[in-house]
């Protein structure tokens, strides 16, 4: 069956493999590590080396212009003092990251997919690629 934009970008909005639409983004019990494959259907989640990029900058773009430059804002504007602003800005830009590591991998694949969806196996009507 085809798999259209709209179930890619449900599936990769809940952390689900884009294919398949299974739980196999990450490894069982792992909170940050990516399986390499998806144990369903086979498909790779990490096309090689740099791999990683998207994700990393998908999250550094939400920590820094969602939450860290308004709570900057905030003090350029008066309405928070210095002292709070660095406490909220060193907190945001280390536990926001880590919050969002596993969306920033659904949101990457859904933004690669959602473009490219004839690389789908399920849209080339053909088993996924084996790892070389």
């Amino acid at each position: 069956m085809k798999v259209t934009a709209s179930q890619v970008i449900s599936r990769g909005l809940a952390c689900r493999c884009p294919n398949c639409g299974e739980r196999t983004l990450f490894k069982p019990g792992k909170l940050f590590e990516v399986n390499t494959n998806c144990s369903v259907c086979g498909l790779k989640f990490e096309k090689g080396e740099g791999a990683f990029l998207g994700p990393f900058v998908l999250n550094y773009a939400v920590t820094v212009f969602v939450f860290v430059l308004p709570i900057i804002a905030f003090c350029v504007a008066g309405k928070l003092a210095l002292a709070p602003t660095l406490v909220l800005a060193a907190a945001a830009a280390f536990l926001l990251p880590l919050a969002f590591y596993r969306w920033s991998w659904g949101w990457w694949l859904t933004l690669y997919y959602v473009f490219l969806l004839d690389n789908l196996p399920a849209n080339r009507g053909e088993a996924p690629e084996d790892d070389e």
